[in-house]
């Protein structure tokens, strides 16, 4: 069954603790999503009320992709730039599907929902992201759609003796 996506879901204290479930499970699944496993619900709480602070802030937006059950099973933040030579494009932060969720097409779902989304923000031109290398995420993206377009050898330290490269790439909504 397909993922209901949301943008800018009213965040309820159910949202907030699923949100926070979903990022657990994702960085415990080896998900590149900021943390490295094994990590808490209470080491990840910091890192969700920065993204929830912006949105009330309106720096950021939110998309949700619900499952059949009405659960967040993937999200994706964006986050919009505030330097005025720059506010044409937007980042995408904290792209997830939740483990229990993989091979089902739903990170393409994801994308293409949230690339919808960003045609409909006034102005914005293309959406940016960063990915962690040594996992094929770049390969991932670019199969729906995105370039890289930059690469910034061992700039993550996963583990001592353990960096990645931390790649950027871009798709183009115009």
């Amino acid at each position: 069954m397909p993922l209901t996506f949301t943008l800018d879901p009213a965040v309820t204290p159910a949202l907030r603790d699923g949100i926070l479930d979903l990022w657990t499970d994702v960085s415990n699944a080896g998900g590149a999503v900021g943390f490295v496993a094994p990590v808490t619900r209470e080491e990840i709480r910091p890192e969700l009320v920065k993204h929830l602070v912006a949105m009330a802030e309106g720096r950021h937006r939110l998309l949700v992709g619900f499952d059949e059950a009405g659960e967040p099973a993937a999200t994706a933040f964006f986050a919009f730039n505030t330097h005025r030579l720059m506010t044409h494009w937007v980042w995408l932060y904290t792209v997830m599907i939740h483990p229990r969720h993989q091979g089902k097409g739903y990170g393409r779902d994801l994308l293409a929902a949230a690339e919808d989304a960003a045609r409909g923000f006034d102005g914005i031109d293309a959406i940016r992201l960063t990915c962690r290398g040594g996992l094929g995420l770049e390969r991932f993206y670019a199969s729906c759609g995105y370039k890289e377009v930059g690469r910034v050898p061992d700039a993550i330290r996963v583990a001592p003796g353990d960096d990645r490269d931390d790649i950027t790439m871009l798709l183009p909504l115009r």
